[in-house]
């Protein structure tokens, strides 16, 4: 309706009703009219795969330009592994007695005469490390292969240790200062076995939840009641 009023008035067809000669016409500009266009600015994803495209161009310049050294992917995937944590999913070893008379002896039922020199084929190093896996139950992981060339190289793997304490662990053997104390067995607050103040605690609304599957069984939880909400 407004918009046929603001019509007419502009058309001059009400001034015979209004009894005037001059009324000044307005255009009123609508609330909802068209806004101006915004530019779209550039998404994430664009973003992203520019980014990519960009590395892939200097990757590919850097390669024809021979400065990429041999196993240099290696030797940076080893560190990026290595900066992870030293929780690593190995068992221990210990290399037995009269380890390396044991691998020369296998190299010999493997047809392998001088121990420095490289494998003559990747079925030959295959068998060979398969006899020593039996012998010692105690194998080359995926990550290391590619150091294994040689039997010299295999001697050297099996005369290593491996030592998977934690460090904290091994902090028990260690002597420490006197004015340092490790407490490797920390106490956890329970109403049930902690009764010197009858079961109460320094901060009563504070729960102790064990949400790890490995320590549910060595501490029990509590939860403490709220009164509100």
């Amino acid at each position: 309706m407004a918009a046929v009023i603001r019509n007419l008035i502009r058309n001059k067809s009400l001034n015979p009703l209004l009894k005037t000669e001059s009324i000044p016409v307005r255009c009123y500009a609508s609330a909802n009219r068209v806004k101006p266009f915004k530019k779209v600015g550039i998404s994430d994803k664009a973003r992203n795969d520019a980014r990519a495209a960009e590395m892939r161009s200097f990757a590919a310049g850097v390669e024809e330009e021979g400065a990429l050294e041999v196993g240099q992917q290696i030797k940076s995937l080893g560190q990026s592994l290595a900066s992870r944590g030293y929780l690593r999913p190995s068992k221990p070893y210990s290399p037995p007695e009269g380890v390396q008379q044991k691998i020369l002896d296998l190299a010999k039922s493997s047809n392998i005469g001088n121990p420095k020199q490289k494998f003559a084929s990747n079925q030959q190093k295959f068998d060979f490390l398969a006899a020593c896996f039996s012998a010692f139950k105690h194998g080359v992981p995926n990550s290391r292969l590619h150091e294994i060339e040689s039997v010299e190289d295999t001697l050297e793997f099996y005369a290593t240790p491996v030592d998977t304490t934690l460090p904290l662990d091994a902090l028990k053997t260690v002597e420490l200062p006197e004015n340092l104390y490790i407490q490797h067995e920390y106490i956890r607050f329970h109403p049930e076995t902690d009764t010197m103040f009858g079961g109460k605690s320094a901060f009563p609304k504070s729960s102790t939840i064990v949400t790890g599957l490995k320590y549910k069984d060595k501490y029990k939880g509590h939860v403490a009641k709220k009164s509100w909400p």
